[in-house]
């Protein structure tokens, strides 16, 4: 009695129906942009490897921002790049950095923007690496404290979350303790719980940020890409000293990653779909091997059916704009009302 009379393709008849029994929808809500901060005034500088994403000084970063939420999107990612390098990292924790200025603009211009702030020593070290060193070797315990002032100079300036990044062991109760004790107990902490070591960071490191490694990987803190359960453990540990938000990261080569932690934690999910990520579907589409737009959407959707509550991606402002303009490409993801309204323009 099975066949005919179940007949799965009924519901898949045209656009309308198939939202109706979407599994999964995807909002400009779930999306936070990355956003890069520089020095200097009136900066806007196209990041070769990342088309439409850009090196900006403080100033076209509002206007950026504003964008950003005038799409729907409601938070951002912030990274900067310093005047100068040193050993000690000293420009990642002053008063007047590059992030701490931003944050600081974005919070009168935007109030209701949140800004999350990427704590991390890798922009700012001579070596490129997430701390301090000795011997080649980064010293963990020592780079927690570089990582406490870089969150509490954070904090001070009006974050209104820090995202530690480097993967060290007990990060996430060394910044919970150093939060609490001056008075930031209300401030989230979004942890980049299960980072693996991968090639897929190199855009980032060569172009957008300038921070690649003077010698040596960085293999002995983040994760090797062979290890599941690792990742499990991993979480545990942040969720255990006080994590509000877990991440996986880099998203698409990481799926079961990202499904396991849903499913094993029920915590609220990140994931980062990384530069090298965005770069080879960019780089694919102007080769015309893919369409930009579908593969995009397609794979933002796969981020979200797979467990993500939140997407850290360098498409957020062009699925943005598609989801509001309500395209073909946009209703394979979108709720029915904006499918209806797809399928009536065509």
């Amino acid at each position: 009695m099975g066949f005919p009379l179940q007949r799965p393709r009924r519901l898949r008849r045209n656009a309308v129906l198939r939202a109706l029994v979407r599994e999964t929808e995807l909002s400009a809500g779930r999306l936070i942009l990355p956003l890069f901060a520089v020095p200097g005034h009136g900066v806007k500088r196209e990041i070769e490897p990342l088309p439409g994403n850009y090196h900006l000084s403080v100033d076209r970063l509002v206007e950026e921002a504003r964008a950003a939420q005038d799409l729907g999107i409601h938070a951002v990612l912030l990274f900067g790049l310093p005047e100068a390098k040193d050993e000690l990292a000293s420009e990642a924790y002053a008063a007047g950095g590059t992030v701490q200025r931003a944050v600081r603009a974005l919070k009168r211009a935007a109030p209701s923007l949140v800004v999350i702030t990427d704590v991390c020593g890798c922009e700012y070290t001579t070596s490129g690496h997430c701390g301090f060193l000795r011997d080649g070797y980064l010293e963990n315990d020592a780079s927690l404290e570089l990582l406490q002032r870089i969150a509490l100079s954070h904090a001070e300036a009006g974050s209104d979350m820090v995202a530690p990044a480097a993967m060290l062991d007990g990060q996430i109760q060394a910044l919970r303790h150093a939060l609490d004790a001056q008075g930031f107990s209300h401030l989230p902490i979004m942890a980049y719980a299960a980072k693996y070591a991968s090639e897929l960071y190199n855009p980032f490191f060569r172009a957008a940020t300038n921070s690649q490694l003077a010698f040596g990987d960085k293999r002995t803190h983040q994760m090797d890409c062979a290890n599941g359960d690792e990742a499990m453990r991993e979480i545990a540990l942040d969720v255990e000293e006080g994590a509000d938000i877990v991440m996986v990261k880099p998203a698409l080569f990481y799926l079961d990653i990202v499904a396991r932690a849903k499913r094993e934690f029920g915590m609220p999910l990140a994931v980062y779909n990384v530069s090298g990520e965005y770069t080879m579907m960019d780089a694919a589409a102007r080769l015309g091997r893919l369409d930009r737009d579908a593969v995009m959407m397609e794979a933002l959707a796969c981020m979200r059916r797979a467990g993500a509550d939140l997407i850290i991606t360098y498409f957020a402002k062009r699925a943005a704009e598609l989801l509001r303009s309500g395209t073909a490409a946009a209703s394979a993801v979108a709720p029915p009302d904006m499918a209806a309204g797809a399928l009536r323009s065509r």
